[in-house]
């Protein structure tokens, strides 16, 4: 593929508590579809796809701590992957 669609595996609270109910998160290039992200999970992770639900996360300014500076971040999109029972996406 010309792009790469699954930029990394988050690991956050919601994330872990979900990874016992086989859903995982991964953030994922704006443009991709659902299709094409079941698919490179599937082919990456070697895992079943039962359902993907995506996420734009609006980007915006963001105050840099102990400073009156501000910088800006920028939009992208999270996906929730839900696999198989018994299957897992390893977060390294």
């Amino acid at each position: 593929m010309a792009r790469e669609i699954i930029k990394r595996v988050m690991i956050t609270e919601k994330s872990n508590k979900l990874a016992a109910l086989n859903q995982f998160f991964l953030e994922v290039d704006k443009t991709a579809s659902k299709p094409e992200i079941r698919a490179a999970v599937e082919a990456q992770f070697g895992v079943h796809v039962l359902a993907v639900r995506t996420a734009n996360v609006k980007g915006g300014l963001r105050t840099i701590r102990g400073t009156r500076r501000q910088k800006v971040e920028s939009t992208w999109k999270r996906a929730i992957v839900e696999v198989k029972a018994g299957e897992r996406i390893e977060m390294v």
